[in-house]
C-alpha cells in the first residue's frame, strides 16, 4: 500500500485538566493537574495511523528551538516518519483547559508563519509517491495546495470546527474531494454536509463528540454511528484524529463506509483512555479484535 502523506499541524502543548471549565471571573484555582508535549491535527493523526500499521509520512514545520526538537525526538520515538520544515516564526504552542467531559478550551500562546521555506520538487515527489494526502488548515499549508492539482488519488481535509461560512477554509474545501468536519459549530450540520456533496465532495464525515458521528456519501446516503463509550476520560485532546485515523484506516483497506465509523469510533474511544496523542499501545490487529467484539 503507498502511504498516506499528512500536511501540516505539528504544536507543543501544555495541558491543563480541570472538574469543569473555568467560569468567567477572577479566581485561583489551586489544584491543576498538567502535562505537556506533541500535539496539533497532523501530529495526532500520523500517530494513531502509524500506530494502526498504516504507511505514513508526516510534512509539517516546528521551530529551530527546544519545543520543535522535542516535537521531532518525540514522533520519531514513536515510530512516526516526519519531514520538518524550518518555521522562523518558532513552534507553535498551545495552552489547552480540559474538563471532566472533555470539553477544551485552546488557547494558541504562539502561532506557525503563514509561509514556511520548502521545496516544491521535493513535495511534489512525496506527493506523487503517495496513495492519499491529509490537507491540515494549517495556514502554511495553503502554499502546498497548488502541487495537489491533478492529483489521481484521494485528498481528505479536516475543517474542523468550520461553521460552514468561514472563507478561510473554503480554498482546503477546493482542494479535497473528502471532507471531515465536527458539528460544534454547526447545530445544524446536515445542510452543510449537503451543500458540500452538492460542490462534488465524495464523502463527507461529520463528528459530534460525545453522540457520535454522521456520514454522507456522494450517492445521498446517510449513515449514524454512535460514540464507544470510554470507561473513563484519560484526555480527550486528539481524540478526533484519533477516530479521523481510525475512520482512514478502514478507507484505505476499502472497508465498507459503515465498517470506517465503527472504526472511527472505536479509535476515538481509545483515545480519550490515552494520556496525549495517539491511541495507547494498540494496533490494527487489536482494532479488528474490538471491531469483532462490538459490531460484528
Amino acid at each position: 500500500m503507498l502511504r498516506t502523506l499528512i500536511l501540516g499541524g505539528t504544536t507543543y502543548d501544555h495541558i491543563v485538566s480541570l472538574p469543569q471549565l473555568p467560569a468567567p471571573h477572577p479566581q485561583t484555582i489551586h489544584t491543576a493537574p498538567f502535562h505537556e508535549g506533541t500535539g496539533s491535527t497532523g501530529a495526532g493523526k500520523a500517530l494513531t495511523m502509524q500506530q494502526l500499521g498504516l504507511p505514513t509520512l508526516l510534512y509539517s514545520a516546528v521551530g529551530d528551538d527546544w519545543h520543535g526538537r522535542q516535537i521531532v525526538a518525540d514522533l520519531t520515538a514513536q515510530g512516526v516518519p516526519g519531514r520538518y520544515l524550518t518555521d522562523p516564526a518558532g513552534t507553535e504552542r498551545h495552552v489547552n483547559i480540559m474538563d471532566a467531559q472533555g470539553q477544551r478550551i485552546s488557547m494558541f500562546v504562539t502561532q506557525s508563519s503563514a509561509q514556511v521555506a520548502f521545496e516544491a520538487a521535493e513535495l511534489a515527489g512525496l506527493v506523487r509517491a503517495s496513495g492519499c494526502v491529509v490537507l491540515n488548515i494549517i495556514d502554511y499549508c495553503h502554499q502546498f495546495i497548488p502541487l495537489l492539482r491533478d492529483y489521481p488519488h484521494p485528498i481528505w481535509t479536516d475543517l474542523h470546527d468550520y461553521d460552514g461560512r468561514n472563507p478561510y477554509h473554503q480554498p482546503f474545501i477546493d482542494a479535497a474531494d473528502h471532507i471531515h468536519l465536527s458539528s460544534d459549530n454547526l447545530p445544524d450540520f446536515r445542510p452543510v454536509m449537503e451543500q458540500l456533496r452538492a460542490a462534488g465532495k465524495q464523502l463527507v464525515v461529520c463528528t459530534h463528540g460525545a453522540v457520535g458521528a454522521t456520514l454522507l456519501t456522494a450517492d445521498g446516503q446517510w449513515l449514524e454511528q454512535a460514540a464507544v463509550p470510554a470507561p473513563a476520560i484519560v484526555d480527550s485532546n486528539g481524540a478526533g484524529d484519533s477516530f479521523f485515523a481510525g475512520f482512514l484506516y478502514g478507507f484505505r483497506r476499502h472497508k465498507p463506509a459503515r465498517k470506517c465509523l465503527q472504526y472511527g469510533a472505536l479509535c476515538g474511544s481509545w483515545g480519550v483512555q490515552t494520556k496525549g496523542l495517539g491511541i495507547g499501545n494498540r494496533s490494527g490487529a487489536l482494532l479488528e479484535q474490538a471491531w469483532q467484539q462490538h459490531f460484528a
